[in-house]
């Protein structure tokens, strides 16, 4: 089978390379897929370009972790899925539902196990969900890492409801199901970016309330005079140490900020005093578990949210992929046709 491998961090992704691998081989408890599309998220990035590594990471390897497919073969074991299932990647193939533990979160596929940038890959049976019906592979590619993400925060941890508030750092894949999500709700989605033209698609989208952080460099404050002074109940905190500051300003008292990204400062510091003046909470997510990944999706049915697909790239352009979401030139996800 054709595949990528990674054989080395570099940040002009010149590591990643086509080969010919031979076609895995299902458990007895495992499922072949046929991978479909795949898509990126900064995850990716991080691992190709910089020593962002997981226990037991080995080169070469094959990345990435979104994708969607069609089972072609099942194990022995299997009863839960059959051929021709149309399913999507599991992030954690040991995690299929409760809270996540060392244990379940262990093994990250993309990461210390192979990726979906392949013909076909691999999956434990329980830990591999299904596609929604309303959407095609390339749509329900983009849900592995990202659109479980921000389920997990907001519904799985922030028991969102109907006319509460969220706040949405940029537009990248976490943050526009962020905003999809809570439109979705009856919430009130407030979005910030650099990019008036990508404000203005967030607009389209359902954002209420849109702050150009290049122009308002104290955004907190802006997130404040939109809410009368009261703050966010959710903030989709995606940039870590460098936002979490601002963060911390917008949210209400009693607020969440679901601190789920590192792409600004890793080394900032942060106070924890307006944790403590306000009595907000912040909580780390890490994606979910595939039960979370079921609730989802029949959430995505039930509402038809349409996933966000900035641009399709063919397979042997997924170099070009990678620069191109390094760049920042996307909204919502990037993905590649396998």
């Amino acid at each position: 089978m054709r595949a990528y491998e990674l054989r080395e961090e570099d940040p002009e992704f010149e590591g990643l390379e086509i080969v010919e691998r031979e076609r895995p081989e299902p458990g007895p408890d495992e499922v072949l897929v046929k991978i479909e599309a795949a898509s990126i998220n900064y995850r990716d990035l991080a691992i190709a370009a910089t020593e962002f590594g997981y226990p037991g990471e080995e080169y070469p390897m094959v990345p990435l972790c979104d994708g969607a497919g069609d089972v072609v073969e099942t194990g022995a074991d299997v009863e839960r899925l059959e051929e021709g299932d149309s399913v999507v990647a599991p992030f954690f193939p040991d995690w299929v539902d409760g809270p996540g533990t060392p244990e379940k979160t262990h093994t990250a596929t993309g990461g210390n196990r192979p990726g979906t940038l392949a013909e076909y890959a691999v999956f434990p049976a329980d830990a591999t969900p299904r596609m929604p019906a309303s959407l095609d592979y390339e749509e329900a590619c983009t849900l592995t890492c990202a659109g479980l993400t921000a389920w997990t925060a907001l519904e799985e941890h922030g028991d969102l409801t109907p006319g509460e508030s969220v706040l949405c750092l940029g537009t990248g894949g976490v943050s526009t199901f962020a905003l999809q999500f809570a439109d979705a709700a009856g919430a009130t989605p407030l979005v910030t970016s650099s990019s008036d033209a990508k404000l203005d698609l967030a607009e389209s989208r359902g954002a209420e309330v849109t702050i150009n952080y290049e122009e308002n460099p104290e955004w907190d404050e802006a997130v404040l005079e939109a809410t009368d002074g009261v703050g966010v109940d959710h903030v989709v905190e995606v940039g870590g140490a460098g936002t979490l500051e601002r963060s911390l300003g917008a949210v209400r008292y009693n607020g969440e900020v679901h601190l789920i990204g590192v792409l600004s400062d890793p080394e900032a510091d942060v106070s924890p005093q307006p944790v403590l003046h306000k009595a907000s909470s912040v909580r780390g997510v890490s994606v979910g578990s595939r039960a979370a990944f079921d609730r989802m999706a029949r959430a995505i049915d039930a509402n038809g949210i349409e996933p966000v697909v900035d641009r399709v790239f063919g397979f042997e352009d997924a170099r070009a992929a990678y620069r191109y979401v390094w760049n920042g030139e996307h909204t919502g996800k990037v993905v590649i046709e396998v």
